[in-house]
């Protein structure tokens, strides 16, 4: 049976109830916005607790029914048919619970951008690239989140060398952050003739998209550059300084926007620029917590391949946590649930094991 901390779960019950009554009370619109905020954080924990202190307070009474003599056989036997289910009922909620009261990532309730780059493997690497992009986009479609290209660069032959995007909506980063590694495909491209069979790779890369307050980019710690987009010719040649460069003067980052509008060239270069700053916070974070970190799923590691994708044999392999499913045609589609569920699945289940020990 699993075991929870009564102590943990009474002080949630009580800031919840706390956080109620000063809601009602009708504080001003600052601390109400606050206050509606760590209420939704520990609506669902709080719900699941009243639920369970309910639940076993039936079971209780079911087993003194069951055990009071002075009932009817009737009555104890019903008593006795009953408790498996209110049983089973407490444990399925202190299950929810427990992974509820886990360390929460901040993160994971924010938008995020994706970065995808064609690697090793030229022109098919870049076709692949592309292919990702298109998965991650049906994914997010499916989930109700809003998909942004912020900046491409399309490969010779389809594809992208390189395509960033910013992936709006609740939750995001929670279920993409995960993806954030070397993706290796392996198929015949349309240009062999033999039917030899090509390896090539792709990075992602998801990073929490960060707000001012998340991160505060200081104007001296930045240089600001426009200069000439470069085109193809003709009409669509960039005649004015509209594209942006923002160097971060402490770290050394550059990011480089050049589409048609200057202002919306600097906005996003920001955004992105922010994003890149924040998930080096976190790293760098984590990495301070535990060397350890860097092999556990959500690392960020993006030097580590993560995930194969076998055209020929229709198999998709996550080597991570060493699962094969044979359904590549409908994860291409973007029905990447299984592959997520089971990932965070196993990110839960370490840090479980984390809690145990220390």
């Amino acid at each position: 049976m699993i075991e929870l901390p009564a102590d943990r779960m009474d002080q949630v019950l009580k800031r919840f109830d706390l956080i109620e009554a000063r809601m009602a009370a009708g504080p001003d619109s600052e601390t109400y916005v606050k206050l509606a905020s760590e209420y939704a954080e520990i609506q669902e924990m709080a719900a699941n607790i009243k639920a369970l202190r309910a639940a076993e307070r039936e079971y209780a009474d079911l087993e003194a029914m069951r055990d009071d003599g002075g009932s009817d056989a009737e009555m104890r036997a019903l008593a006795e048919a009953e408790m498996p289910a209110v049983e089973a009922k407490i444990e399925g909620l202190k299950a929810a619970i427990r992974i509820l009261l886990l360390p929460q990532d901040k993160a994971d309730q924010k938008s995020a951008i994706l970065e995808i780059r064609a690697g090793t493997g030229g022109d098919e690497a870049a076709l692949f690239a592309g292919d990702l992009f298109r998965m991650y986009e049906r994914y997010a479609v499916n989930h109700g989140w809003k998909v942004e290209v912020v900046s491409a660069s399309e490969g010779e032959v389809g594809g992208y060398k390189e395509i960033i995007a910013s992936v709006a909506g609740k939750g995001v980063f929670s279920k993409l952050k995960f993806e954030s590694g070397v993706h290796r495909v392996q198929r015949v491209p349309e240009t062999e003739a033999g039917g030899r069979i090509h390896t090539s790779a792709a990075t992602v890369a998801v990073l929490p998209e960060a707000e001012d307050v998340d991160i505060a980019v200081r104007p001296e710690d930045i240089r600001i550059d426009t200069m000439r987009a470069s085109g193809a010719g003709g009409q669509h040649v960039n005649t004015t300084d509209s594209a942006v460069r923002i160097t971060h003067i402490p770290t050394g980052i550059v990011v480089v926007q050049a589409e048609k509008s200057q202002h919306q060239n600097r906005a996003r270069a920001m955004q992105i620029l922010r994003a890149r700053l924040f998930d080096m916070e976190r790293t760098k974070a984590a990495e301070d917590r535990s060397e350890a970190r860097r092999v556990q799923v959500g690392s960020g590691d993006r030097s580590e391949r993560i995930r194969t994708y076998n055209f020929p044999q229709g198999r998709v392999t996550d080597h991570r946590i060493n699962l094969t499913l044979y359904k590549l045609d409908r994860v291409m589609e973007g029905e990447l649930g299984e592959i997520i569920d089971a990932l965070t699945a196993d990110h839960q289940s370490k840090l479980m094991a984390d809690m145990s020990t220390s």
